[in-house]
This record gives structure tokens, C-alpha cells and sequence, in this order.
């Protein structure tokens, strides 16, 4: 994992001031909370977005490629959308992250084989999926 450069006070003060929401859907299985951009300033809100973006680094949700941004035990995500289009960003704790879960064993049931969930299966070091798999 880079470097990661910390949130602008700024930004820091949006997320400390923001009514995050719980996502209530998701709570036995993967225990998280959002904003919304027609919610909270939208200035402020796609400054967030660039920061994740730009000195977040590349992990896994299953299959599918995120970039996550880690500061004080919280871990903010998009789902990779183009920014004009993003209209949520995610937080967890690191306890509550894929990568921590999939390391201890805590991911919820699936009906999928672990093989298939995990990243970790493919080489060490590599970014992608072997050629030739389905990437979300």
C-alpha cells in the first residue's frame, strides 16, 4: 500500500461534521455507514471523492476493484463510478473492511467458494484477476 497522504483539515472537518447514515441493509453482513451527495456540501463532497481517488490505494471486494482511503481506523470508499456520477461514498472501520475479513476469517456466508471471493488466490502481487476470469 502507498504512502497515504492524510485528509486537508477541510475534509477532515467535513467528515467529522457529516450525519452519516447507517446502512441498515447491510448490517449483519457487512456493517457500514454513507453520505449522500445531495445531502452534504457538494464542494466538499467530490473534493472527498478526488482525495479517495487520487491517495487511496487498490484493494478487493470480492471480485470487483475498489479504491479505499484509510485515515483513523475508518476506511472510505466509492464504487468507481465516474465522479460527475458518483452520488455516495462509504465508511467502515478497518475491522469491518474485505481485506481485514478476508485475513481473518470473518467474511460472511456465501454461496460462493472462498477461491472464487478471494483476490488472494491469484498470484502474489498481481493487481488483476488472471486473464481469461470475470472481472465485475
Amino acid at each position: 500500500m502507498p504512502d497515504s497522504v492524510p485528509l486537508p483539515g477541510s475534509l477532515r472537518s467535513f467528515v467529522n461534521s457529516c450525519d452519516w447514515t447507517f446502512a441498515k441493509t447491510y448490517a449483519k453482513t457487512w456493517p457500514h455507514e454513507y453520505i449522500v451527495r445531495d445531502r452534504v456540501d457538494e464542494g466538499l463532497f467530490v473534493s472527498l471523492v478526488r482525495h479517495i481517488r487520487e491517495h487511496g490505494y487498490r484493494g478487493w471486494f470480492y471480485r470487483k476493484p475498489i479504491t479505499y482511503f484509510d485515515e483513523y481506523g475508518m476506511v472510505y470508499w466509492t464504487m468507481g463510478a465516474p465522479i460527475e456520477e458518483t452520488t455516495v461514498v462509504n465508511r467502515s472501520t478497518k475491522e469491518q473492511s474485505y481485506e481485514y475479513r478476508l485475513k481473518h476469517g470473518t467474511l460472511p456466508e456465501s454461496k460462493t467458494t472462498r477461491a472464487e471471493q478471494s483476490p488472494s488466490a491469484y498470484p502474489e502481487g498481481r493487481a488483476d484477476p488472471p486473464s481469461g476470469s470475470a472481472k465485475a
